[in-house]
């Protein structure tokens, strides 16, 4: 069980965060940003996370800091506290209505994001794909993954955006998933994942 606790302070934002990657799916986040919150919630019921996130931020200026800030102690939070062998690598294909999208996820400490995500400018409450960006940026670089996402159709933007969440939740459950075996191997040699370096 990889139980993570963290907070994250700046002039921005205030959070705080409690996380356990091999959970069940309970998840309770309030982040001041309504369809932020619906977006956490799926990507942490499908990543089987349990997951208790408090964020406190200066949404009178907008959403970004929020989001990204998020993004980021999440981020710190897996790359510093997971522990023991896991698979590394996942990907899932999903549909929501006339959404579809494409995720793909490499675990394995190399940060990087690439994106086709449209602005969804008829998304709901202040969140758009811009954001969205934003968010997966900052978890790809402070954890140190690999994450592609494709949105291969759609023109709902509640439905992009949900569908984005889904499915990089599946995706990381999947990486995520416990394995007996190195699989964190490579022609290299050994990779050196985040959880690698705690005992």
């Amino acid at each position: 069980m990889a139980h993570i606790q963290l907070t994250r302070k700046s002039k921005e934002t205030n959070i705080g965060l409690t996380l356990d990657v091999d959970g069940q799916g309970q998840v309770q986040v309030h982040t001041g940003l309504g369809f932020f919150d619906h977006f956490l919630t799926a990507l942490g019921y499908y990543a089987g996370w349990d997951l208790e996130l408090t964020v406190q931020g200066d949404l009178e200026v907008d959403g970004h800091h929020v989001v990204e800030d998020t993004g980021l102690a999440l981020g710190k939070a897996l790359q510093e506290g997971l522990t023991g062998q896991r698979r590394r690598f996942g990907q899932s294909l999903l549909p929501m209505d006339d959404a579809l999208v494409l995720v793909a996820l490499d675990a394995g400490g190399r940060p990087y994001l690439a994106h086709d995500v449209p602005p969804t400018t008829n998304a709901p409450h202040a969140f758009n794909g811009e954001l969205a960006v934003e968010f997966f940026r900052a978890l790809s670089n402070a954890a140190g993954w690999c994450l592609h996402l494709r949105c291969l159709a759609g023109e709902n933007g509640h439905h992009l955006l949900e569908a984005l969440a889904k499915g990089t939740g599946l995706a990381i459950r999947q990486a995520l998933e416990p394995s007996l075996h190195d699989q964190g191997s490579s022609t290299k040699g050994k990779v050196q994942w985040g959880w690698e370096l705690k005992p």
